[in-house]
């Protein structure tokens, strides 16, 4: 296995019954694969191209919108689409995938379905639909990808505004001197030691969203 790339995530996001303010996020990754195929043992590999589909669900707390939205954007025609929008909005940030492995396996002994309908875009990428029929061989791909999958809602929140101002005084510096002024700056002593993981990320107390590592 040469590369792996992310191409599209699809979401899906549906309320979990009977549990409310919980939502189920549907994740379909559709990822390219590049990799050298050796033909014959003494010929250079050939450079190829693949399409690999991986499903995940999670479920996540997204809580409970109880109003209808309105909003100017779009035509009379989508008001009443625009109004009913009470569920949350899913996102999911993927990192780089990593290439672990890749297998070679005979079509006829392996599911070749793919788990969705690959869309449109991504088989006009290939140059046409994929055929699953009639397939002598298929390449099993272990991928490991990072991900957060976060559910994110509008909230109403009060922050104090206050009037601006103009400066009516010129800021005059005390001293000309360099030196003293240099003084005044404390030393950086963080600087020389290089912070720790906690320091960088915090303890986890939950923020709401979710940190998955997927092979």
């Amino acid at each position: 296995m040469r590369n792996v790339d992310v191409l599209v995530v699809y979401l899906g996001l549906e309320p979990v019954p009977f549990h409310k303010g919980f939502y189920s996020v549907d994740m379909t990754f559709f990822f390219e694969v590049t990799l050298d195929v050796f033909q014959t043992p003494a010929a250079p590999p050939v450079t190829i191209s693949g399409l690999s589909v991986f499903s995940k669900n999670v479920v996540l707390y997204g809580s409970e919108g109880n109003v209808k939205v309105f909003s100017s954007d779009g035509s009379l025609d989508e008001l009443e689409q625009n109004s009913v929008q009470s569920l949350p909005k899913a996102s999911v940030q993927v990192a780089q995938p990593v290439g672990l492995s890749a297998r070679l396996c005979e079509g006829r002994t392996c599911c070749c379905e793919p788990c969705c309908r690959i869309p449109d875009c991504i088989c006009r990428r290939y140059g046409g639909s994929f055929c699953m029929e009639n397939t002598d061989k298929v390449v099993y791909a272990t991928i490991g990808i990072f991900t957060i999958v976060q559910i994110e809602r509008n909230v109403q929140m009060m922050i104090p505004a206050y009037d601006f101002c103009i400066p009516e005084k010129e800021c005059i510096t005390s001293s000309d001197n360099p030196c003293e002024l240099f003084s005044r700056i404390d030393f950086p002593t963080n600087e020389f030691f290089p912070p720790k993981v906690t320091d960088v990320y915090g303890d986890d107390h939950g923020c709401g969203c979710h940190k998955h590592k997927e092979c």
